[in-house]
């Protein structure tokens, strides 16, 4: 009995000892990395083991001597976008191992944000996404490849997240980010490599929730002390929570870029949402020390705020916009025709995705001959009459239902405003109200709930204010 007990104590700790490759969740089969630049890859294996590495594409050999506790890291240097390829890692220490990886190399893209991000395809109960059924159908492309992370808010930075990599099919698709998947599928038509999209989001998150503390330092109204408790009670709107759980595992996967979309749970808190979402993408950037990386975000479609007590949205756009000229290589995607009045999720994902795709294709990718987003310059008073301009409106702004619109309001010294009689000449607006015979500031579907009318090229012009009252 005794020999029996030592021999399995033995085998126990032979088995223990030994040592396999492991990696994070996102190095796995299926995984895209960055075309035509230097992949970071990292894991765990035997202690200060040296570990070989093989790339099928060029048969390049790699060995990288593991730290004391196993860790260790490699930047391999990756060909032009194709596949599939084989990674071939091994060690060779008492009990050796070895881990192969088939993945493909193109475009990868990181997508976050809140629920408006996280809607899948399928939508959510009672709440779908337009075109879906359609998409479902004829979705199915087995060079986009999807990776979803699982929701995870925690008290500390991460090392690993939970999720896997799926090509895009009838599955996959239903249970991933529906604006991810058109702006992916947008890509893939044009551009034809393959697509790798990373979503990590959470419904309800607040932007404070996917930074780090030092980040936040510069921000008085946010809570710096953050314990379990406020985790398990705040979960998605706990400050750090998300950037620790669901973001900090992902940094050094080699990327394009970035898409956005979030900004609803901040509409309470808007006075400073520009210069806080400026410090979340400069400090993402300079975590993945790829420079200054594209980062694209959807404004937030308009919603009858009133619904869930709240108001002011139309603030939290103007930051939004704001933020253009804040943050270097950053666009934004207006969808203020795209709303839905009695819910917060809007149904067109394929707009808002597809939107951000025109962005990430124009000013990245270099395609000419897409359109693009007027926004407003200026404004110049004539009398009882105000011209508003816009910039990137060469092709002329228009109203989407005809010659004019109900969507603008213009006050006077008093600060009262009233609706206003518009019209349209090349790239300007004319703006008047008989109620106002000196007009001194101009709205555009500054409110909740609007439905955009202001088009240019296709495309609507953001909601703006010429007042700062």
């Amino acid at each position: 009995m005794t020999k029996r007990i030592i021999c399995a104590l033995l085998t126990l700790i032979a088995v223990s000892a030994r040592a396999e490759i492991k990696m994070p969740a996102f190095f796995a089969d299926g995984m895209v990395l960055q075309q035509q630049t230097s992949c970071r890859l990292w894991g765990t294996t035997a202690k200060s083991a040296t570990v070989s590495i093989i790339t099928s594409w060029d048969k390049q050999a790699y060995q990288v001597k593991a730290a004391s506790d196993g860790a260790f890291e490699v930047l391999l240097r990756t060909p032009e976008a194709g596949g599939p390829f084989t990674i071939t890692l091994s060690e060779k220490s008492a009990q050796p191992s070895t881990l192969s990886l088939t993945c493909y190399v193109g475009e990868v893209w990181l997508c976050s944000g809140q629920s408006n991000m996280e809607m899948p395809m399928k939508g959510f109960k009672g709440q779908p996404v337009e075109g879906a059924t359609e998409e479902l159908l004829h979705g199915r492309d087995s060079l986009l490849h999807l990776f979803t992370v699982k929701r995870n808010p925690q008290l500390l930075p991460q090392s690993d997240v939970t999720g896997q990599w799926s090509e895009a099919e009838t599955a996959s698709v239903r249970d991933f980010s529906a604006t991810a998947y058109f702006f992916g599928r947008a890509l893939r038509r044009q551009l034809g490599v393959p697509v790798g999209l990373i979503c990590t989001a959470f419904g309800g998150s607040a932007c404070e929730a996917w930074m780090r503390a030092e980040w936040l330092r510069a921000f008085p109204q946010v809570q710096q002390t953050i314990a379990e408790e406020d985790v398990k009670r705040l979960q998605q709107r706990c400050p750090t929570a998300l950037y620790n759980g669901q973001l900090a595992p992902l940094v050094g996967y080699a990327i394009r870029g970035a898409i956005w979309y979030q900004g609803e749970d901040n509409v309470p808190r808007y006075s400073f949402y520009a210069p806080l979402l400026k410090a979340m993408v400069e400090g993402w950037r300079s975590d993945w020390q790829q420079g200054d990386f594209p980062f694209y975000y959807c404004q937030i479609a308009p919603y009858d705020y009133s619904l869930i007590d709240w108001s002011g949205s139309q603030y939290l756009r103007e930051q939004q916009l704001q933020a253009e000229a804040l943050i270097s290589h950053a666009r934004m995607a207006v969808l203020l025709d795209a709303g839905l009045e009695y819910g917060i999720h809007p149904r067109k994902k394929r707009m808002a995705g597809e939107r951000l795709a025109l962005l990430a294709l124009s000013n990245t990718y270099g395609v000419k001959g897409l359109p693009d987003f007027a926004a407003y310059s200026s404004v110049e008073f004539r009398g009882d009459t105000a011209v508003v301009a816009f910039d990137r409106s060469k092709e002329w702004v228009y109203f989407e239902n005809g010659t004019t619109s109900n969507n603008f309001e213009v006050a006077g010294e008093d600060r009262i405003f009233h609706p206003a009689e518009v019209w349209t000449s090349r790239n300007r607006v004319y703006v008047r109200s008989a109620d106002v015979k000196k007009p001194v500031a101009v709205r555009y579907a500054f409110h909740d709930w609007v439905v955009g009318d202001l088009m240019h090229d296709g495309l609507p012009v953001s909601s703006f204010r010429t007042d700062d009252w």
